[in-house]
């Protein structure tokens, strides 16, 4: 009897966590869609576009000519140019560098500053667009394994199995005693 009964809460339980598991996984989901929504918003708003001119874009990056800034890995590729056109500027070196070099190298430390200003607000974007899709990732499978694991509790549930009061109830269920 202990044991048909711990059975039965077991299976209620990996029933209930499976449900859950079910509904969170689309909620979990749709939180990472919408992040990748506010990154869209995000970015369009900047109105950043990769230059029209291929000979201004590294080899890699020629295909994106005139194409407008708009995903987390448009962010990445555009950061990347910025710290390419960055370096060609200031020589390679960082802004600490320049600023502790004094007044000569005041021009190209402020284009170092904004250019790694921008960066690190383009990387942001990438890394919340790369957050939103691990969020749809763990909803699908939390999905996934919720309905594993309700299918699992359901199936698991001892049969209940009804004990006739007298032999004629026996007849009226259709079985006999030989």
């Amino acid at each position: 009897m202990v044991i048909r009964r711990s059975r039965e809460a077991a299976s209620v339980l990996m029933a209930v966590v499976g449900l859950v598991l079910v509904i969170a996984g689309p909620v979990l989901a749709m939180q990472g869609v919408q992040g990748h929504r506010a990154v869209e918003h995000e970015l369009a708003a900047q109105r950043l576009a990769f230059p029209a001119d291929k000979a201004r874009l590294p080899d890699a990056l020629q295909k994106y000519a005139g194409e407008k800034v708009t995903t987390g890995h448009d962010a990445k590729l555009y950061a990347d140019l910025i710290s390419t056109q960055a370096a060609q500027v200031t020589g390679g070196r960082t802004y600490a560098e320049l600023a502790a070099g004094g007044a000569a190298d005041e021009k190209p430390a402020q284009t170092a500053l904004a250019a790694e200003m921008q960066r690190t607000s383009l990387l942001g974007a990438y890394q919340a667009d790369r957050v939103g899709s691990l969020f749809i990732g763990l909803g699908v499978l939390l999905a996934a394994v919720g309905a594993v694991f309700a299918l699992t509790g359901f199936s698991l549930r001892p049969p209940r199995i009804v004990v006739p009061d007298s032999p004629e109830a026996l007849e009226t269920l259709h079985l006999r005693l030989r």
